[in-house]
């Protein structure tokens, strides 16, 4: 096994960034913690049957506090900001933040102030093995539902893996503050944000290149080719059944903008490893399940109206707004998230299309409209 830690490169910022008479004690202290706190965590084939795991690691600027359990609320609101990603011996993508309950994040805080990597993959092996899906013929029927489904693996894409404005938020807290106080002034805070931007984006490609590498190139070149990004949940997708594959690539391509939808939804068609549907939450047979396999089976048909007319009963429109929207595959549409994309929808159904809107500040405007409360 090999450990590696992706870290920010050294910036001549970081030396008044953690000089207290040039920032003032608070934001030196935050300084020092933003330019010494890896991003991410990289262990390399911890076992047989997991070539990698990743651990994109909030900034925890109160990392010693929170071992403390009158702490308890600040390891659970770190807790969310992370990213705990398996690429197992097939070369699916796995995201395990389900199985860090606030047990397991407790033991992970502890063990990230320790030296060395080794307790923290202990840690992780605890809590896969908890859930039963350590070895990868020993899985548990219900492994669908950890397959990675929602983020992107590119730098600054809409719902990318970094959520870089959630991992250092009191670190860009302190800066306005020195800069509110007259700590520091107006050109020190723009040369501190730009060097923040250039770093995070270095760091971050570089995490996005070392996941993609250890995934599937030929479906992530065909993502490439669709528009909708090299997406994890849908490269699940494409790359679970190989025979349909091409279908679902070209209706991905159609419709870009449900490739969240289509992952939250077909992921959870997949069968188990023992065969059958899998069991969500103790219910085999609901409305959802039922929908998510017939709507499965309707876009590997490979019947392009079959799949329109299924789309617009899911979602309560006519099948000729859904049509509009296979005609034009509108970019700045995006890939909004499942609830967002029923209001986007519904407000396309109530518009002609001929008013629909042509350029990327229009489709702002309606995809704000549509997550607006009604």
């Amino acid at each position: 096994m090999d450990f590696s830690a992706i870290r920010l490169p050294p910036h001549p910022i970081d030396d008044p960034l953690g000089d207290p008479a040039v920032v003032g004690p608070e934001a030196s202290h935050l300084g020092r913690l933003y330019a010494s706190t890896p991003r991410a965590l990289i262990w390399h084939s911890p076992s047989g049957d997991w070539p990698l795991f990743v651990l994109v690691v909030p900034i925890a600027t109160r990392l010693t506090l929170m071992s403390n359990p009158i702490f308890a609320q600040l390891v659970r609101d770190w807790g969310h900001q992370i990213r705990l990603i398996g690429i197992d011996s097939q070369r699916r993508a796995f995201d395990f933040r389900r199985l860090l309950s606030d047990q397991v994040l407790v033991r992970l805080v502890d063990a990230l102030t320790q030296p060395g990597s080794d307790q923290a993959l202990d840690v992780l092996f605890a809590a896969l093995a908890e859930g039963m899906l350590t070895m990868l013929e020993q899985r548990r029927d219900d492994w669908p539902a950890h397959l990675a489904r929602k983020h992107r693996l590119e730098p600054q894409a809409p719902d990318a893996l970094y959520d870089r404005p959630g991992r250092f938020p009191d670190f860009l807290a302190g800066l306005r503050r020195a800069l509110y106080d007259d700590l520091i002034d107006l050109d020190f805070y723009g040369r501190a944000l730009r060097a923040i931007d250039r770093r995070e984006l270095q760091a971050e490609t570089t995490l996005s290149d070392l996941i993609s590498a250890a995934l599937d190139a030929a479906v992530l070149k065909r993502l490439d080719r669709l528009g909708a990004g090299r997406h994890l949940g849908c490269y699940n997708w494409l790359l679970l059944d190989t025979r349909h594959a091409e279908q679902r690539a070209y209706v991905l391509s159609r419709l870009g903008c449900f490739a969240q939808f289509f992952a939250d939804t077909l992921l959870d068609a997949l069968p188990n490893p023992a065969g059958g549907a899998v069991e969500r939450f103790g219910q085999r047979h609901t409305e959802a399940a039922q929908f998510a396999s017939g709507l499965a089976q309707v876009v590997d048909s490979g019947q392009d109206r079959l799949v329109i007319g299924a789309l617009a009963h899911r979602f309560g429109v006519a099948e000729n707004t859904i049509r509009a929207l296979w005609r034009r595959a509108p970019v700045a549409l995006g890939t909004p998230p499942t609830w967002q994309l029923s209001g986007i929808l519904r407000h396309l159904d109530a518009l002609p299309e001929r008013v629909w809107p042509t350029d990327p500040g229009g489709w702002d405007r309606l995809i704000s409209h549509a997550a607006s409360p009604a």
